[in-house]
């Protein structure tokens, strides 16, 4: 039950496809507002952390990412952002 209750709250992002063009979107809409790639990624970290903690992931792509951000340090996850980030480019 809980799980599905978390799961409609990411119900927009039906697939990898979908999750992938709404993350190029939103960066390509904060560089539209001035905002630095570096920044951009120290955000995305953010992000990744509210998403691995409050979200239930929806597709087993999403499984996958949050059991590598789980597993991650804090500096991997730094790079695991980063890649995510060029990934979605």
């Amino acid at each position: 039950m809980e799980k599905e209750k978390c799961l409609q709250a990411m119900d927009f992002l039906k697939d990898w496809k979908t999750w992938r063009e709404s993350l190029n979107e939103a960066i390509s809409a904060a560089r539209g507002f001035g905002v630095s790639d570096e920044t951009i990624k120290k955000m995305t970290v953010k992000v990744g952390d509210f998403l691995a903690e409050k979200v239930c992931p929806a597709t087993k792509e999403e499984e996958l990412l949050k059991e590598m951000w789980d597993a991650a340090t804090p500096e991997e996850r730094k790079t695991l952002a980063g890649l995510i980030f060029k990934m979605v480019e």
